[in-house]
């Protein structure tokens, strides 16, 4: 079983997937900590240093590298199904599920994150919210694509990530029992 779970920055993707992973007895990798863990630095400094182009290079080897795994949830940076061919190799490989959020969903989860994110740091709630509702418009096409999708909202307490878990878990049983027919 491979599950990969899209969506823009903030959605829920590392939360949500750690959980379902647990749940489900999977593996759980985030695409960002392993291209981290791979090339010894950050996504920041990656993006900094060597620039978007580079960095999407990493990822999409870092992506055909890590699907090779059985038994796994995945989580993806939000711009990894928008470049090269990810979304339809994601869609090949996996069951995948996008996780949508709103606009302020986005920035409340943003703000509420410890991680440093390379695209949004320094910006006030009103650029932010800019950002996120421009980037979304360019990025939905990619996101639709999806086996599943899922609407987030404002995730505060533990209660709503198990919801969330059980409702892609029922998700994931549907498809696999209506593939098999």
């Amino acid at each position: 079983m491979k599950v990969i779970l899209i969506g823009y920055m903030g959605a829920g993707k590392t939360t949500i997937g750690k959980a379902l992973a647990q749940q489900m007895g999977l593996n759980f990798c985030d695409l960002d900590w392993y291209i981290e863990e791979q090339n010894g630095t950050t996504i920041s400094q990656i993006f900094a240093q060597e620039g978007e182009v580079a960095f999407r290079e990493k990822e999409r080897q870092a992506l055909h590298e890590v699907i090779q795994q059985d038994d796994i949830v995945l989580a993806v940076g939000g711009g990894t199904p928008c470049f090269y061919d990810n979304i339809d190799f994601m869609n090949q490989q996996a069951h995948t599920i996008y996780l949508k959020a709103m606009p302020e969903t986005l920035k409340a989860h943003i703000r509420m994150g410890a991680s440093k994110r390379p695209l949004v740091d320094g910006k006030t709630d009103e650029e932010l919210i800019e950002f996120i509702t421009s980037s979304l418009i360019k990025r939905e096409p990619y996101y639709q694509k999806a086996t599943d999708m899922v609407t987030i909202k404002t995730i505060t307490r533990q209660e709503q990530i198990d919801q969330y878990v059980k409702i892609i878990k029922q998700s994931i049983s549907y498809h696999t029992s209506h593939q098999n027919q």
